[in-house]
């Protein structure tokens, strides 16, 4: 309800923007969007499907002067999960620019930090876990309904931003899903605390960038929630069962990253303290909140030749450690991309791996994707989990082979 009050809104404000200027500027309208298909297998037995879903993205951008509204959905069939199947909004936002100023309302992804697929100052929109990270990283980002003013001049951009309908991240707990949420051998999942539509529930906070010869550096500050729950582990002897249920606790992140290149380097960092965040509890313990220190570094290599390598590591300590937390005081993950491009570019082989330093877990995706021509692209590839505990512990069978094709328009 909360939602479709929102698209209304938005409805209703899109004509006076449109035609709030009577200049005479001619409507520019641009449609695309594509079809893609994607079907994976397990490796191990019962090589069950892990995926099977077919998807149409719709794009619609409308301009008139300096306004826009901007509106894409998807259009889903899922033989494997017939709930997530069906039409979905993805984005639908309306913009009006007033020289250096820039006005966004409504639901938009909203992306910060330098890091790649990892998360320090990247904290306002969530991530749909519905199939882990065994999809394309731009397609599990979860839009957020807010409203942006930016204003930017020559090498300065400031950003501040509203958010007064939370978004957390989408977790399966179906069990038909292979990629179920699974904290125990027996466990029970109860979802549905997301934070209530209240001023006081409000997410808010801002950037200022500089961009500036031979390096590139942003401030942060957000006032926010966990958008990952927290869950408090309850073990139930009669049933021998431990019964979890979700939670959202408020925090507040600053932060700044740093971008700079050195030939065929670029070098990349971020930093962000998150004051009283929620930390994961042992069984039967209560949910606690300390203060964390969150680190990235990274580097881009470009050598030629089409190769493209990313290294990056990020590391959380946890202030004040206590017991009673099922996460240790320190803890760090590394990724490593290594692309290249073949057959004149027709051809990219990319690899990404994710590494649990703490834990020792792994999960690489390798994809061979073909360009048959600029709207056609085939696509095989290798999803790879191994752990024995950690984050990826509940995905160590879920290893699979996966094929998609994609036609744009």
């Amino acid at each position: 309800m909360k939602t479709v009050f929102l698209y209304l809104l938005i409805l209703i404000l899109t004509p006076a923007a449109l035609f709030a200027q009577d200049d005479g500027g001619d409507f520019k309208v641009k449609i695309k969007g594509f079809a893609d298909s994607y079907h994976a297998v397990r490796v191990d037995e019962p090589n069950d499907w892990m995926s099977s879903r077919t998807r149409l993205r719709g794009e619609i951008s409308v301009n008139k002067n300096h306004s826009e509204l901007f509106f894409s959905a998807n259009a889903v069939y899922n033989s494997l999960i017939t709930d997530y199947s069906g039409f979905k909004i993805r984005e639908l936002y309306i913009s009006q620019t007033f020289g250096s100023w820039e006005l966004r309302a409504g639901r938009q992804i909203i992306t910060w930090g330098v890091a790649d697929a990892l998360r320090i100052t990247d904290l306002v929109s969530p991530m749909d876990y519905s199939e882990f990270l065994a999809q394309d990283y731009d397609d599990i980002r979860i839009p957020e309904n807010a409203l942006r003013l930016k204003f930017t001049k020559n090498t300065f951009a400031a950003e501040a931003l509203a958010v007064p309908l939370i978004e957390t991240f989408e977790l399966p707990t179906d069990k038909k899903n292979p990629w179920a949420v699974s904290l125990s051998d027996n466990d029970s999942i109860v979802m549905g605390s997301k934070p209530d539509f209240k001023i006081e529930n409000m997410e808010f906070g801002g950037r200022l960038s500089w961009f500036l010869s031979g390096v590139d550096f942003s401030l942060y500050a957000l006032r926010t929630f966990n958008k990952m729950p927290v869950f408090s582990l309850n073990y139930l002897p009669e049933k021998q069962m431990i019964l979890c249920y979700d939670n959202y606790h408020r925090m507040t992140m600053t932060g700044m990253d740093v971008s700079v290149p050195l030939g065929k380097f670029v070098f990349r960092a971020e930093f962000a303290e998150y004051f009283n965040e929620a930390q994961q509890p042992d069984v039967n313990q209560p949910i606690v909140s300390k203060n964390t220190a969150n680190a990235l570094l990274g580097v881009d290599i470009y050598p030629g030749g089409d190769w493209n390598i990313s290294l990056q590591y990020a590391h959380k300590y946890i202030c004040n450690y206590c017991k009673g937390l099922n996460s240790y005081c320190n803890s760090g993950t590394a990724t490593v991309r290594i692309s290249k491009d073949l057959f004149r570019s027709t051809l990219n082989v990319n690899t990404f791996a994710y590494i649990d330093v703490a834990n020792g877990g792994v999960y690489d995706r390798t994809t061979f994707d073909y360009a048959v021509n600029d709207m056609l692209h085939v696509a095989l590839g290798f999803d790879y989990f191994n752990a024995d505990k950690g984050m990826f512990k509940m995905y160590d069978k879920n290893s699979e082979i996966f094929a998609k094709i994609k036609l744009s328009f």
